[in-house]
């Protein structure tokens, strides 16, 4: 595959997984009506589970690099957002919940590398 070709493919892998961000972040919202933001939190310990998974079986060779690049640099790239993560986390300091900033912050810092590392022991199963 070509480098245009592959920037492409990277390209709109990112634009689906922003929408699967954008979907997946409101329907978790109207579920839990909850100030947290429940489901970035959500968004990027599951992309954090996903892309130790792809690395790990790329490393297994049960998955190609180019794949992997597509669907680790494009969908996830698009789906996780560290981003949005930091802009809530100040939010909810700004409005008092420094408990929940710190909890929230924290909490996905923690959760995405434990996450990372179960996706990438699972991948060594295959």
């Amino acid at each position: 595959m070509n480098s245009f070709v592959l920037t492409g493919c990277i390209g709109l892998a990112g634009s689906l997984g922003a929408v699967a961000r954008y979907m997946t972040g409101r329907f978790i919202a109207k579920c839990s009506r909850s100030q947290f933001p429940l489901g970035t939190l959500f968004i990027n310990v599951t992309g954090a589970f996903l892309i130790g998974l792809l690395f790990s079986l790329t490393i297994q060779k049960a998955m190609t690099p180019l794949l992997q690049s597509i669907l680790a640099t494009g969908f996830l790239g698009g789906f996780t957002t560290f981003s949005t993560m930091n802009w809530e986390g100040t939010q909810l300091a700004r409005v008092g919940s420094v408990g929940q900033s710190f909890l929230y912050l924290g909490g996905s810092f923690v959760l995405g590398l434990g996450a990372v590392l179960l996706g990438m022991t699972l991948g060594r199963v295959f």
